[in-house]
């Protein structure tokens, strides 16, 4: 059978085409594969975004404690959950010439609530810390009623504005209970919270 060359070239030409068409069906294949590759990936990053998120929360939260004894300006301070007591002597000024580094971790991870103790080189074991005024302290906490402007100047939140107001009300009224400490302009009741563990009024 033979083919005149008018219908050979149309026979071509529709082999063209067909080729053309199913060439172009792999190649769109082909290209959209990529794009709901990147679809999977981009919905998997809010979760990767979230878990940093999270984390960065944590690394916010802050906790507080108490150190005394040898370190240049002894007190309680608010310092972020994770820091190690290197970290809040420093910010406490450092240590004095006199503190036994022997005897205190200084990389030890700090916890809420803690108190510490810097000794004294050649200090007895068990001796506990003695303050120049005694009788403004008791079991480490400060007694709003008898505290010096430096002593309650170290409590959370309370500055030398604060203290002088604290000092300036109990002459006039002292104070009765811990609360009573909210009757001060300045005071709140976040603020006494920060403070309410650390205060006595008796």
């Amino acid at each position: 059978m033979t083919f005149t060359k008018r219908e050979q070239i149309a026979i071509l030409v529709i082999a063209l085409i067909m080729i053309f068409t199913l060439g172009f069906k792999f190649v769109k294949k082909e290209i959209t594969k990529p794009k709901e590759l990147d679809l999977e990936i981009y919905n998997e990053e809010p979760t990767a975004n979230m878990e940093e998120f999270e984390d960065e929360e944590d690394e916010d939260e802050f906790i507080m404690v108490h150190i005394s004894g040898q370190i240049n300006f002894p007190g309680v301070i608010e310092i972020k959950k994770g820091k190690r007591l290197i970290d809040a002597v420093e910010m406490l000024g450092g240590l004095k010439k006199e503190a036994d580094i022997d005897r205190i971790n200084l990389a030890k991870k700090l916890e809420d609530e803690e108190k510490i103790y810097i000794p004294k080189i050649g200090e007895e074991p068990g001796e506990t810390v003695s303050y120049s005024t005694v009788e403004t302290k008791s079991e480490g906490k400060i007694n709003i009623n008898k505290a010096s402007k430096s002593e309650l100047s170290t409590l959370p939140g309370i500055g030398e504005i604060l203290a002088d107001r604290i000092i300036q009300y109990r002459e006039e009224t002292p104070f009765k209970t811990i609360e009573d400490i909210k009757n001060v302009s300045g005071i709140g009741d976040k603020k006494f919270e920060s403070v309410k563990e650390l205060i006595i009024a008796n």
